[in-house]
């Protein structure tokens, strides 16, 4: 598989094979994103918001709702591939596993595995699935699945179609 850190590009849909790995830029979770996710999701439990009963519990500090983590390993993992200005819509997820906490603090980045590439019998869409792994600065693994996308393909952007190509 290739490493993505060693390759400052993103790698363009046009070049994407399955096996291959990119690793998104790391970033910290802030004071400021934990009321926003409490905000956007109307979930004030304390564990999430009350520093002083989240410190009495188990996890020992406040953590993030699971949901925003899920939404933050999407975000992260939408530049691979690079899919320029083609169209992309979501089709689900898979096998999605919470595997420890989030916390204020936490620097964490991406790793993500194109796992499926394949034309729509049309030929003119593609399913793409990937396996993200949300991982903090420690190599700890927070979160992790597989995101399935349907990418329309463009001919403005060099694409060639393969009417009833099937996969």
């Amino acid at each position: 598989m290739q490493d993505g850190r060693s390759e400052p590009q993103l790698l363009d849909l046009s070049r994407a094979r399955v096996g291959q790995r990119w690793h998104s830029d790391a970033r910290t979770l802030t004071e400021s994103e934990l009321g926003l996710a409490c905000m956007l999701s109307s979930d004030w439990h304390p564990i999430h918001a009350d520093a002083h009963y989240a410190a009495a519990s188990a996890a020992g500090a406040r953590v993030f709702q699971g949901g925003y983590g899920v939404l933050l390993a999407l975000g992260l993992a939408t530049r691979f591939p690079a899919v320029g200005a083609r169209q992309a819509l979501a089709l689900g997820l898979e096998q999605w596993q919470f595997c420890a906490p989030l916390f204020v603090g936490d620097t964490v980045h991406v790793q993500v595995d194109l796992t499926e590439l394949r034309r729509t019998s049309d030929g003119l869409r593609l399913v793409l699935k990937k396996r993200i792994g949300l991982r903090k600065h420690d190599g700890e693994l927070a979160q992790e699945g597989i995101s399935a996308s349907l990418i329309t393909l463009s001919a403005e952007l060099g694409d060639t179609f393969e009417a009833g190509a099937g996969a």
